[in-house]
C-alpha cells in the first residue's frame, strides 16, 4: 500500500540533513546519506478509521516512523508542504492499493513472524489513503505498516498436537492479495474509499465483512460475535451475525440448539485467549462437549474462528465459519493457512474500523433517538381519542426507528396480581409494511388467543427488559420486550414487545441491539405516561358519567312534586305583617310548612324582586319548595328554619334601612336574599373542623371553608335545576356577577372569615360609615350584613333565644362526642357534654365576642338596625343573670 512519493521523502530527508534514495527507473542520483531500505520512514497513522480522541498534535497519540525521521520533523515537514499533503489526501484508495501491500498492512493482525515492529500502537498501522495522481508515479511501495507480534496459532488436530497445513498458495504477496488472490479486496476498496458514510449500521458492517470472507474461504456457514457490557459491568458474547454463506448448498444450516451451543463455547474460546483456532473435526476436539443429536443431513466438521481485535489489541469479538466448501460434490475441505491469513486480514481490518463504526452509529441513534422521544413526548401532550389510537401512534414512530415489523401493546388487568394467561385485558398489535422508501403502520384485529403472550407473561413475572434472538427456529426469531410501569406505585401496567427485526439493506432478520432496548425503555416511560393519561381520561369519563347519574338522582329527590308546586302557586300569599316577618323579633316557631314558603314567597314580591329580574312565579315557587328539600332533618339548629330565619333577618334590615335600598344595586339585593336563604344548605350538623378531621369528601374536595362552598355548589345546582331557574331572565353578564356576589356572600358566613374581616369593618363605623363609591366597602358590607343576619338568634325575645340555645348546644354536643369517640381528643368547651351546665356562662362569651361588637358598629351605620343590638343586649343580661345564680348554689353547695 503505497503512501507519500519518493520526491516527499527526498525533501524530509534533506530537511534531516541527509540525501534521500533516488529511484531507479526514475534515474535521480543517489546520495551518499541515502536512508537503508529497512530505516526508511513508515507512515502509519491516518484514515478515516482513526480513533475520534486522534489529533495531528496529540503527543499521546505516536506517529510511528521509522529510524532515521524524528516524528517532529515529519510534522514539521508537512506543515510546510501543506498543499501536497492536501492533495496527496485526495487521492483515492483504489488507485493506490496493490495487492502486496493491501495484503502486507492486513495480514499484519495475523503476523507469525515474531519479529519486533516499528509499530507499538496497534491503531496506528493504517495507511495514509488517497488519491495518486499522474504526476506522481509511484515505482514501488514506499511504505509498510506492521503489528505487534504474538503466539503462532496453532491447527488442532484430535489429539491436540500441531498438525500440517493443507498446502495452498506460497507466501508471496506480490502474487496473492488480501483474498488469496492476485488482485486488490473489493469489500477493502470500498470500505476504506467510502468512508463513515458508507458503512451504514455495526450489524450491517459485520454483515457484508463476514460475508464476504466466508465467501471467499468457501465456508458453508459462518458466525460474528461481539462483547457486550452490559449496566452492571459484565461482559459477554452477542451473535452479530448469523448466515449461511452464498453458494452454500441447500439445507446447509446451522442453527439447531446443539450447534448454537458448541458455536458460543469456540468463539468464547477464542476470545478469551485471543488466538485464532483451526479445528480440523470438531467431534475429535477434547475441549469442547458436542451433543450427538445433529441431523444426518448436516453434520460440523471443519471450524475455523478468528478473534477481532481493536486498534488497541483489545479482543472485542470473534468470528466463525463452518465447513469449508470442496469444489465438487465430495466431503467438506479443511480450512487452509491461507482461509486463516484471509480471514484474519478481513477482520483486522473490521476490528480497527469497528470502534469509530460504532461510535459513528451511536453519534446517528443518538439523534434519532432523540428526535424519537420529542415525537413521543408531543404525541403524549396532545388530546387523544382513545387509548388504542393513541398506542396506534407511539407504534407508528418506534417502528420505523427499530426497523420492527410488529409492535404489541400487553395491557394488564386492573388489579391483577396472578401472571397467568388472562393476566392482560386486551391486545393492541400494529404492523408496519414497507412500502418502498416509506412504511404504513397499520393495526392487526387479534384476539389475546391469537397472540403469544409468554414472553410478555414472562416480562411480567421478572419486571425486566427481554431481550431473544433465537437462531433455532424458521425463520429467525427476534424479539424485545419492556415493562411499562405505573410512575407511583411501580406496578407493571403494560408490556410493550417489539418483534422482527430487519435488516434494511440485506432484508435479513436481525437482532435487537443496546441501542434498541434503552429506546425501547425510554419509550415505556412515555408509554407509562400515555397509559395513565388515558386511564386518568377513561375514569374521568366514567365519573363524569357517574356524576350526571348522581344529579339525576338529586335532582329528582330535590324536586317537588307538581301537586306541591301547584299548591304553592294557587295560595294567597299573606302579607308581610300578618306574617311578622318585617320585625326583628320574628319566629317561626308557630308557622306551618306551608306558610313559611309562602313568608318566603311573600319576601321575594316585596322586595320586587320577580318584576324586576322578570322571574317566572312558578319557577320561584319551585325553587323555594327544593331549598327546602334541601335542608336536612335531622339537624337540631342548622335546618330550614334557621335558614328561612336568617333570610327573614336580612329582609327586616333591607326594607327597614333606607340607605341599603338606595344604595344597593337590585342584583346585590336579590344575591343577598338567594344567600341567606341558602347558606346552610345541606349542613350536616358538624363544622368545618370535623369535617376536616374526618377527612370527609368535601375537606378533599375544597380545602377550607368546605361547608361553605358546599353550601354554594348545591345552591348553583338547584338554580340550574330544569324548573327552578329562577335567574333565567338574567343577561349572562349580570349572571355572573349575580353568582360572584352570591358565592361571596355565603363564604362569608363561616365565622373564620367573619374574625379576618370584622377589625376593618368596626374600623369602617367608627370614622364615618360606607362609601358607597369604594367597590370593597360595599363587598365587607354585605359580608357584615350576611353575618349579622346568621347570629340574628341572639337577638330574638327571650323565649326564643333561650330554646334556639338549646338547640344550638344540643348539635354542638353531638358534634363533641362523635369527636371523643372516632378521634379520642377532648373537643372544644363549647362542644363538651361535660360543660353543658355552663351553658349560659358560654352564651355571655359569645355575646360579647362576637355578637354585640358587630352589631354595635351595624347600629353605629344604621341606625335602623338597633333593635338587633337592644335584643342581643337583653338576652346578655338574662344570661348573665342565669349565669350568677348558678355561681350562687355553686357556693351554697
Amino acid at each position: 500500500m503505497p503512501c507519500l512519493h519518493s520526491e516527499a521523502l527526498e525533501s524530509m530527508a534533506a530537511a534531516d540533513g541527509e540525501s534521500p534514495r533516488a529511484s531507479s527507473k526514475s534515474g535521480r542520483d543517489r546520495s551518499p546519506g541515502q536512508v537503508p531500505e529497512k530505516d526508511q520512514p513508515v507512515v502509519t497513522s491516518a484514515g478515516w478509521f482513526f480513533s475520534p480522541l486522534w489529533s495531528p498534535r496529540s503527543k499521546t497519540h505516536r506517529w510511528g516512523f521509522g529510524k532515521g525521521v524524528e516524528s517532529d520533523r515529519v510534522e514539521a515537514w508537512l506543515d510546510d508542504q501543506s498543499d501536497f499533503a492536501r492533495s496527496y489526501l485526495r487521492r483515492t484508495s483504489e488507485d493506490m492499493l496493490s495487492g502486496r501491500m493491501v495484503e502486507m498492512a492486513l495480514s499484519s493482525q495475523s503476523s507469525r513472524e515474531g519479529h519486533k515492529t516499528p509499530c507499538s500502537n496497534p491503531h496506528a498501522c493504517m495507511l495514509l489513503l488517497g488519491r495518486r495522481r499522474e504526476s506522481y508515479p509511484l515505482s514501488r511501495p514506499s511504505l509498510w505498516i506492521s503489528s505487534p507480534s504474538r503466539p503462532t496459532p496453532q491447527t488442532l488436530t484430535p489429539s491436540g498436537s500441531r498438525s500440517p497445513r493443507t498446502p495452498h498458495s506460497p507466501h508471496s504477496s506480490r502474487r496473492t492479495g488480501p483474498c488469496g488472490q492476485g488482485e486488490g479486496c473489493g469489500w477493502m476498496m470500498g470500505l476504506l474509499g467510502g468512508g463513515l458514510s458508507m458503512v451504514g449500521s455495526v450489524t450491517d458492517l459485520c454483515r457484508r465483512a463476514l460475508l464476504h470472507a466466508g465467501e471467499v474461504v468457501t465456508a458453508e456457514c459462518c458466525w460474528l460475535s461481539l462483547v457486550r457490557t452490559d449496566l452492571d459491568g459484565g461482559s459477554g458474547l452477542e451473535v452479530v451475525v448469523s448466515l449461511p454463506v452464498k453458494g452454500s448448498r441447500k439445507g446447509d444450516s446451522s442453527r439447531s440448539q446443539a450447534h448454537l451451543e458448541l458455536v458460543k463455547g469456540i468463539m468464547g474460546y477464542v476470545v478469551a485467549t485471543g488466538f485464532p483456532l483451526n479445528i480440523r473435526d470438531v467431534y475429535e476436539d477434547p475441549r469442547f462437549s458436542v451433543h450427538m443429536d445433529q441431523t444426518p443431513a448436516y453434520r460440523l466438521k471443519s471450524v475455523l474462528c478468528v478473534p477481532i481485535q481493536n486498534h488497541r489489541h483489545k479482543v472485542v469479538g470473534a468470528a466463525l465459519v463452518i465447513n469449508k466448501r470442496s469444489s465438487g460434490h465430495g466431503p467438506c475441505c479443511l480450512f487452509t493457512d491461507l482461509d486463516e491469513k484471509i480471514m484474519s486480514n478481513h477482520m483486522g481490518l473490521l476490528g480497527m474500523v469497528l470502534d469509530n463504526a460504532q461510535l459513528y452509529e451511536s453519534a446517528r441513534q443518538e439523534a434519532r433517538r432523540s428526535q424519537v422521544l420529542m415525537d413521543l413526548a408531543h404525541l403524549v401532550s396532545e388530546e387523544q381519542r382513545s387509548l388504542e389510537v393513541l398506542l396506534g401512534k407511539m407504534a407508528a414512530i418506534i417502528l420505523p426507528f427499530t426497523h420492527a415489523q410488529y409492535c404489541t401493546f400487553f395491557i394488564t388487568k386492573e388489579g391483577s396480581t396472578v401472571k397467568l394467561a388472562d393476566s392482560f385485558s386486551h391486545v393492541v398489535e400494529m404492523e408496519c409494511e414497507e412500502l418502498g422508501p416509506t412504511c404504513q403502520i397499520f393495526r392487526r384485529e387479534c384476539a389475546m388467543t391469537e397472540v403469544d403472550s409468554a414472553p410478555a407473561l414472562k416480562v411480567l413475572g421478572s419486571m425486566e427488559t427481554l431481550n431473544i434472538y433465537d437462531v433455532t427456529q424458521d425463520p429467525v426469531r427476534t424479539l424485545i420486550c419492556c415493562p411499562i410501569r405505573n410512575s407511583k406505585t411501580h406496578d407493571v401496567i403494560a408490556v410493550c414487545q417489539l418483534m422482527a427485526k430487519q435488516s434494511r439493506v440485506l432484508g435479513e432478520p436481525e437482532a435487537f441491539n443496546g441501542y434498541d432496548e434503552r429506546l425501547l425503555e425510554d419509550v415505556a416511560v412515555y408509554c407509562s405516561l400515555a397509559l395513565q393519561r388515558g386511564q386518568t381520561a377513561y375514569s374521568m369519563d366514567r365519573l363524569r358519567a357517574r356524576l350526571e347519574v348522581m344529579k339525576e338522582v338529586l335532582s329528582h329527590h330535590i324536586t317537588p312534586s307538581d301537586e306541591e308546586i301547584c299548591a304553592l302557586q294557587k295560595a294567597s300569599i299573606p302579607s308581610a305583617q300578618s306574617l311578622h316577618i318585617l320585625e326583628f323579633s320574628f319566629t317561626d316557631f308557630a308557622l306551618s310548612d306551608a306558610d313559611t314558603m309562602q313568608a318566603t314567597v311573600r319576601m321575594f314580591l316585596d322586595l320586587n324582586l320577580v318584576q324586576d329580574f322578570n322571574i317566572d312565579y312558578k319557577n320561584l315557587c319551585q325553587w323555594v319548595l327544593s331549598v327546602r328539600r334541601c335542608y336536612r332533618t335531622n339537624v337540631p339548629y342548622h335546618n330550614w328554619s334557621h335558614g328561612l330565619s336568617t333570610a327573614q333577618c336580612m329582609f327586616a334590615m333591607l326594607m327597614a334601612t333606607e340607605q341599603l335600598q338606595a344604595n344597593f344595586s337590585r342584583l346585590e339585593v336579590l344575591a343577598l336574599m338567594i344567600a341567606t336563604l341558602n347558606h346552610d344548605l345541606d349542613h350536616r350538623g358538624v363544622g368545618n373542623s370535623y369535617i376536616e378531621r374526618s377527612q370527609q369528601p368535601i375537606a378533599q374536595l375544597y380545602g377550607h371553608s368546605s361547608l361553605e362552598h358546599h353550601h354554594y355548589a348545591l345552591c348553583l345546582f338547584i338554580l340550574n335545576n330544569p324548573g327552578s331557574q329562577i335567574l333565567s331572565g338574567l343577561s349572562q353578564e349580570d349572571y355572573q356577577a349575580l353568582l360572584a356576589m352570591i358565592e361571596e356572600a355565603i363564604l362569608a358566613t363561616d365565622l373564620a372569615v367573619f374574625v379576618e374581616r370584622r377589625a376593618e369593618f368596626f374600623a369602617l363605623s367608627r370614622t364615618g360609615g360606607v362609601c358607597w363609591e369604594n367597590e370593597k366597602h360595599r363587598d365587607l358590607l354585605r359580608s357584615m350584613l350576611m353575618t349579622a343576619s346568621d347570629i340574628c338568634a341572639i337577638a330574638k325575645p327571650w323565649p326564643v333565644q333561650r330554646k334556639i340555645a338549646d338547640l344550638v348546644a344540643k348539635e354542638f354536643f353531638a358534634q363533641g362526642d362523635r369527636e371523643k369517640h372516632n378521634f379520642n381528643i377532648k373537643p372544644l368547651a363549647v362542644m363538651d357534654r361535660d360543660n353543658s351546665t355552663r351553658l349560659p356562662h358560654m352564651q355571655v362569651d359569645y355575646i360579647d365576642s362576637i355578637c354585640h361588637p358587630l352589631y354595635q358598629a351595624l347600629s353605629g351605620i344604621f341606625t335602623s338596625c338597633s333593635p338587633l343590638l337592644d335584643g342581643c343586649r337583653r338576652n346578655r343580661e338574662n344570661w348573665q343573670h342565669l349565669t350568677e345564680m348558678e355561681k350562687e348554689e355553686g357556693e351554697l353547695e
